[in-house]
């Protein structure tokens, strides 16, 4: 069975997946890997990565909500580490919150994340692993940055099931794969 042309098929730990196309800007599509549901994904993915982070030293595993949740909680069960979610909305029992924008390329839109103040806590001095299911113009990264910077962590690695875009962008990411962008002829 081929992938249709609307879609690009790409292997993540084992297992064959046929990613939808979608138009990011004129002429410009992306494939998208939506982990949400795919347990078999997920669980193949953070086994894969975790025998990657092996040699890493750190003590917390970090993500921004939402779509990377179930991998970082795969991850954390993995590994044996426990994991924090930087929140895209504020609430009042989060306390003395840290925050930074980001602009995903799939939302399109500015989004704020939150480190909650009683996992401020946990990150402070820690070394700490970011984790995202796909890296592609860097933004939601370049947030999760700033974020455990400010709280005095220090970034061991970054890791995410697949990079996109120009991959010397991400050479330094540990990744199970890399996404080409798709763009029409001129």
């Amino acid at each position: 069975m081929s992938p249709t042309p609307h879609a690009h098929r790409i292997d993540i730990a084992g297992l064959t997946r046929d990613l939808p196309l979608f138009e990011v800007a004129p002429g410009t599509r992306i494939a998208v890997l939506n982990v949400l549901g795919d347990t078999s994904l997920i669980t193949a993915a953070a086994d894969a990565l975790s025998e990657r982070l092996a040699a890493i030293d750190y003590d917390v595993l970090v993500t921004a909500e939402a779509k990377s949740i179930p991998l970082i909680h795969a991850l954390a069960v993995a590994t044996g580490m426990p994991y924090v979610v930087l929140r895209k909305n504020y609430k009042p029992y989060m306390g003395d919150a840290l925050q930074a924008e980001t602009r995903s390329i799939t939302t399109g839109t500015t989004q704020t994340l939150f480190l909650d103040g009683k996992d401020r806590a946990r990150v402070t001095g820690a070394r700490v692993v970011l984790v995202d299911d796909v890296i592609s113009s860097g933004s939601t990264l370049e947030a999760m940055r700033a974020i455990v910077q400010r709280a005095d962590a220090r970034i061991a690695a970054e890791a995410a099931i697949l990079t996109e875009g120009e991959r010397g962008n991400w050479q330094d990411v540990i990744a199970l794969g890399h996404l080409p962008v798709f763009t029409d002829p001129d």
